[in-house]
């Protein structure tokens, strides 16, 4: 069976809801006036993405794009407080970029061990003996669990390697890679032969090595998704150092130059801060007649004293050279990112998405439908209110109109011209208003 490499995935998660109160009294035998001991209901799990090594593609997620958490217990009575449900964790692999729909970055999961609270579990209700108070001393009332916040999020698998291999299809970087590391992956003479990224790590000797990423050939106006297009382009953001991997055999027709314009026009117009990476140039296939001829034309016509290694990935000619000037490269960025003080810093172990809305005051907006005119209240502590309240219950509703009253939500809407007999909406509840319901 062939792995499938999948490295975007659009998800759906929501955190699990929270448990009901429940409303009880105490009975127990020569207790004649036990009171309220209906306990809290336990809080909703929270859905948790986790980075880890043993992951290497999004291909799990695929499969099952809806997480949620589950959701608290109910409390119960003597006054016994629901679980908390655990959080739901799911395993992605290191490099894995969290984004809204609208392609804003959220969090970025590029260490082992990096978590990403993205659904956060709802509140638990409160059980009637929360509300129990020298005034009130038989609440018949609880309040029913929140329900988790919910969002759409995509995540985008960017590898993580050192050094990345730049060039058109059939330039031969399957077969370097597979000559300087033990990856195998897939040679084969037909353009596109390798559909998924694929990572070696190629050791120098004497504690020396790098991650050398062989990516999908690019061809012109890849940056708009030609070819393999974005698929390719996405993962070399994350490379330090670029190879420009050219056939200079001209196997396939093409001159090398062209393709080297090409390759440096396509990474610009996909992100320019590309171009200002340290970058070699490898001239690949020179075990091959016409390459010899072809990189005098190619060294003529650079302009830049660009670095131009000739090396044969077939037969190993130049590749330590290419290797080794890589690898100094790296060591300098090393030393640059140390001495101005850029290295990596320690992450906090979990990072949290901002919820999904600002805080919001009470507002009340006047529409007019079929039915007539419609006041439609929004705001956190009325919809919340609406949310927790059980409405099969009278000593709960009672609670909510009282509530109501407190939030001056019916002085309000007298403000905004009510009358009796029209519609009030609060979320998803809906009621007709008279003057002494609320």
């Amino acid at each position: 069976m062939i792995a499938l490499f999948v490295d975007q995935v659009k998800i759906f998660v929501k955190g699990g809801k929270g448990g009901d109160g429940v409303v009880s009294f105490r009975r127990e035998k020569y207790v004649p006036h036990g009171g309220p001991d209906g306990g809290n209901g336990g809080s909703g799990g929270d859905v948790v993405l986790v980075a880890t090594e043993q992951k290497s593609t999004l291909i799990d997620i695929s499969y099952r794009p809806h997480l949620h958490a589950p959701s608290g217990s109910n409390g119960s009575g003597k006054k016994k407080h629901g679980k908390n449900a655990s959080p739901l964790e799911i395993q992605v692999p290191v490099g894995t970029e969290i984004k809204d729909e609208n392609g804003t970055s959220l969090a970025d999961l590029d260490r082992p061990g990096m978590k990403a609270l993205v659904a956060r579990g709802g509140k638990g209700g409160r059980g009637n003996a929360h509300f129990a108070t020298s005034r009130r001393r038989i609440p018949d009332f609880a309040e029913k669990g929140m329900p988790g916040e919910e969002r759409t999020l995509v995540l985008e698998l960017k590898l993580l390697a050192d050094v990345g291999l730049v060039g058109f299809p059939n330039a031969g970087k399957s077969t370097l890679l597979s000559r300087v590391s033990s990856a195998r992956p897939k040679v084969a003479s037909f353009p596109f032969t390798t559909l998924a990224p694929q990572l070696g790590v190629v050791s120098l000797g004497e504690g020396r090595s790098f991650v050398l990423a062989d990516l999908p050939g690019i061809i012109e106006d890849a940056h708009k998704g030609a070819g393999l297009g974005h698929q390719f382009l996405r993962h070399i953001e994350r490379t330090r150092v670029l190879i420009f991997f050219l056939d200079m055999a001209s196997t396939e027709g093409r001159d090398p130059y062209d393709d080297y314009i090409t390759l440096r026009r396509e990474l610009k117009a996909y992100r320019p801060e590309l171009l200002s990476r340290p970058n070699l140039i490898a001239a690949n296939k020179m075990d091959l007649p016409a390459a010899q001829e072809n990189i005098e034309l190619f060294l003529a016509r650079l302009d830049n004293g660009e670095a131009v290694f000739s090396i044969s990935g077939a037969t190993g000619e130049g590749v330590d050279q290419l290797l080794n000037e890589t690898y100094l490269h790296l060591e300098k960025l090393r030393v640059l990112e140390e001495e101005t003080g850029k290295e990596l810093q320690e992450l906090e172990e979990i990072i949290y998405l901002e919820p999904l809305q600002l805080p919001r005051e009470l507002t009340i907006e006047k529409t007019t439908e079929k039915e007539g005119p419609v006041f439609i209240v929004s705001g956190d502590e009325v919809e919340s209110l609406v949310q927790k309240t059980n409405f099969d219950s009278p000593g709960s509703t009672a609670r909510f109109q009282e509530v109501i009253r407190k939030l001056k939500v019916e002085e309000e809407l007298v403000k905004k011209g009510i009358k009796e007999g029209d519609t009030v909406r609060i979320g998803n509840l809906e009621f007709t208003y008279y003057p002494d319901q609320l």
